[in-house]
């Protein structure tokens, strides 16, 4: 592909002139941060006259499960807390719409997907990740550092996880909420 081009960068302070990009796009990213706000006004400096801010957050609080497993409900709990407590968002989605206009877009087209684990391979898959961010990631470490969580919760949280998976009418529905912004 001869014509596009990738860019990273801070999302706060961009490093590219007023009006650069036709199309940016952030996926997952302005749940953890303390102010999406200001994230989409730099996406919103950076694009072109006629380009596109594409954004696309879940929403945890919409998130749900069967069967009812208690070490989700716990997880989910932990998950939340220390979001918030990082200054983040998780039910993002919902509030993207609102987070677009205080940024300044005249207009925002709103959308929704939702993620279904429901086969098998599905199951063991989001089971295998959120059991190992549980036991050995950033969650885990800060769980522990602010006194959510102790690691007998943390297996015990990963063990839910593989009992959830193992259920053969499990199914876990992950919504976003996706927008379309321009000025």
């Amino acid at each position: 592909m001869t014509n596009a081009a990738f860019h990273e960068g801070n999302i706060y302070d961009l490093d590219a002139p007023d009006e650069s990009f036709d199309v940016v796009h952030a996926h997952q990213v302005l749940q953890h941060l303390a102010d999406p706000v200001a994230a989409l006004r730099e996406l919103r400096r950076v694009v072109r006259p006629g380009g596109v801010v594409a954004v696309r957050e879940a929403d945890y609080g919409a998130m749900t499960w069967y069967p009812a497993v208690e070490e989700l409900d716990e997880w989910h709990e932990a998950y939340c807390r220390l979001a918030r407590g990082n200054h983040g968002e998780p039910d993002a989605g919902r509030r993207l719409p609102g987070w677009a206009s205080a940024a300044g877009f005249a207009e925002v087209e709103v959308s929704s997907s939702t993620w279904v684990y429901a086969s098998p391979e599905e199951r063991r898959f989001l089971a295998e990740q959120w059991a190992e961010r549980v036991l050995h990631s950033a969650f885990a470490g800060q769980t522990l550092e602010r006194g959510l969580t102790d690691q007998r919760t943390l297996t015990h949280l990963a063990e839910g996880w593989h009992r959830w998976a193992s259920a053969d009418d499990g199914v876990f529905l992950m919504p976003s909420v996706e927008i379309l912004a321009r000025d």
